[in-house]
């Protein structure tokens, strides 16, 4: 019996001793197999895969992307340029007007240089409608624009093309816009042509049936002339932006085959039209054209019955109206 017992001891002991000999056995031989053939958990991959990075949004091609500098833009169908592209474009008459607001001035900007500069001119009245003037001496032309500038040239107002390439802008520091927009200038007057005297001035041609008389400036009026009705002699007022009749003129029929002429009726309050100094006038289908005694032209298209607006549409308004009919003996 005691020879049992020890056979028995002797045999729990060797069990008690190999079990976690074989339990470990067994832990790594299962580790081995899930690292060999089970599937790794999706939650803890050991390498992110290769395939399958986060989507990021695609850029644009660079040729297709906004450019720093924006892209020429073609001026609109029958887009007519006014801003004079060199100084010796630049004399004639402007409108220098304040934004907001009604105030106004038309002046003169004149070839002849002196100290300060290239001279100018300008009704009286313009100090008291713009205070800014006070100061103002002188014009010059610096980076293909007009800069007015005191008798010491120091810049007073420094303007800069708008966009629509028709008028001038200047800001000042206080915040003012100023515009400034050609009137009648030499960059839009036709070629000169002699007068029939052989000196400066416009001339008349004969043999065109679409000028008022039978008579023509040498001004482009066929081909481009618009359908319309066509203009009469008599008496027209001037009306302005928020001003009527600020200014009336005869359109006097033309005589015997001559010239139609254009006179200015007393009372004229309008200094943009007595300096533009009208002298003849021309009739075309949807065509009214005032020549200057200088060579210079406006043109005029129709706004209405009896009414004219100048075409292009620059500046301060500048319609026509004709309150009076000539005599019927008269008219062309």
């Amino acid at each position: 019996m005691i020879r049992l017992a020890r056979s028995l001891a002797g045999l729990l002991t060797a069990a008690a001793l190999a079990g976690p000999a074989q339990a470990q056995t067994m832990t790594q031989n299962g580790g081995q197999g899930m690292a060999q053939g089970a599937p790794q958990p999706p939650s803890t991959p050991t390498t992110p895969p290769a395939a399958t990075p986060a989507p990021t949004p695609a850029e644009p091609p660079a040729a297709s992307g906004p450019s720093e500098t924006p892209a020429a833009v073609s001026p609109p169908t029958g887009f007519v340029e006014t801003l004079p592209p060199t100084i010796e474009g630049v004399p004639g008459t402007w409108d220098l007007s304040r934004d907001g607001s009604t105030r106004r001035c038309v002046m003169t900007l004149a070839s002849q240089s002196f100290e300060s500069g290239r001279r100018l001119s300008f009704p009286a009245g313009c100090r008291r409608a713009l205070p800014i003037l006070n100061e103002v001496a002188a014009w010059l032309f610096v980076d293909g624009v007009v800069r007015l500038v005191d008798k010491n040239v120091r810049p007073v107002l420094i303007f800069k093309a708008r966009d629509d390439r028709r008028s001038l802008m200047a800001k000042t520091e206080g915040g003012e816009v100023y515009s400034l927009v050609p009137l009648q200038i030499v960059a839009m007057a036709p070629p000169p042509a002699p007068a029939p005297d052989g000196g400066s001035g416009y001339k008349l041609e004969r043999d065109d049936p679409t000028a008022a008389g039978g008579q023509n400036t040498g001004a482009q009026t066929s081909a481009a002339t618009p359908a319309g009705p066509r203009p009469t002699a008599g008496i027209y007022a001037l009306d302005r932006y928020r001003e009527q009749d600020v200014c009336r003129l005869e359109l006097k029929p033309a005589e015997g085959g001559g010239t139609a002429t254009v006179r200015l009726l007393e009372g004229c309050r309008d200094s943009g039209l007595t300096t533009f100094d009208p002298a003849a006038w021309l009739a075309a289908p949807g065509r009214l054209t005032l020549v200057a005694r200088r060579g210079h032209v406006v043109g005029l298209v129709p706004a209405g019955e009896n009414h004219w607006r100048r075409e292009p549409e620059v500046g301060t308004t500048f319609i026509l109206r004709r309150i009076e009919s000539a005599a019927p003996s008269g008219s062309p």
